[in-house]
């Protein structure tokens, strides 16, 4: 684990007092627990949004999340993400950052009307949702192609890297793979290219996919983005906004997360685990 990981995993884990009961009786230890805290994103100085996540890569998580939310389009759009000092102390706040976006005051005006109504709109029409993700996300049109035998190691190899799980037992995980060499005609050479943990599945896609965006690697066309837990809405709107061509995860997707893989080209796969797994959408990619 490098210096930086490091630390990350330290500012995700708090040791608290806590009794195990075992063969009739209790018996006192300190147990690591994943640490959940609230983060303020403003953009330009105003409030913006509040997101419950665990500390460590929050420029990233801003970043992925307003990357989703059609807010920017490309790292170009973001002029700065800084930390905002404590009034009375003159240090920066571990949980307050600042996004200021390079945007004029009239196209980020229409933007936040824009996210309004498409917020308003989630979990009412489901038709709707999709229609406006697809007016603002490219069709995804990539020839990558990846062996069925690959895709069954991801799993074991996402496990391997969340070091703050196998501590504490309770984050969720966002794991990114190049599989370019697949291009190639080597459809077994699967890379790990990043893995962010966070309390929220949705907060560890945010974070692997901002770290993408800041290193000006979108669209990730060449990639397979791999999370824990259900594959839902959400979780495909961030895949498509970051041009992910293949998506997976160890439980069920659902029905309109389905939908709109069909209809923004991507590759869905639930249920992934050492043994098999489902495709529901774009099946062809999988040899």
């Amino acid at each position: 684990m490098e210096k930086h990981e490091r630390i990350e995993a330290d500012r995700a884990i708090k040791r608290v007092p806590a009794r195990r009961w075992r063969d009739g009786a209790f018996h006192p230890f300190d147990d690591a627990l994943a640490v959940e805290e609230p983060l303020e994103i403003r953009l330009g100085g105003r409030r913006f949004t509040v997101t419950m996540r665990t500390p460590g890569s929050d420029d990233e998580l801003a970043a992925g999340f307003l990357l989703a939310e059609g807010f920017i389009d490309s790292a170009a759009d973001i002029s700065e993400i800084r930390r905002v000092s404590a009034r009375r102390r003159g240090t920066p706040e571990d949980n307050v950052l600042d996004v200021i976006l390079a945007v004029s005051a009239e196209r980020l005006r229409e933007r936040l009307k824009r996210n309004f109504v498409v917020s308003s709109s989630c979990g009412i029409c489901g038709k709707t949702s999709i229609d406006s993700i697809e007016r603002r996300v490219e069709p995804i049109d990539s020839a990558v192609r990846v062996g069925a035998a690959a895709v069954l190691r991801l799993p074991a190899t996402m496990r391997e890297a969340q070091a703050v799980f196998r501590a504490t037992g309770g984050l969720h995980a966002a794991a990114l793979f190049d599989v370019s060499a697949s291009r190639n005609g080597d459809t077994e050479a699967v890379r790990l290219v990043s893995l962010r943990e966070d309390i929220g599945r949705h907060n560890a896609v945010d974070k692997v996919v901002g770290r993408a965006l800041m290193d000006r690697k979108l669209p990730l066309a060449s990639s397979i983005l791999m999370v824990s837990g259900r594959l839902s809405f959400e979780i495909v709107q961030k895949a498509a906004a970051a041009g992910v061509p293949i998506l997976a995860a160890v439980s069920a997707p659902s029905s309109l997360a389905v939908e709109l893989a069909e209809r923004v080209g991507i590759t869905a796969v639930g249920f992934l685990r050492e043994r098999g797994f489902n495709v529901y959408t774009h099946p062809e990619r999988i040899v």
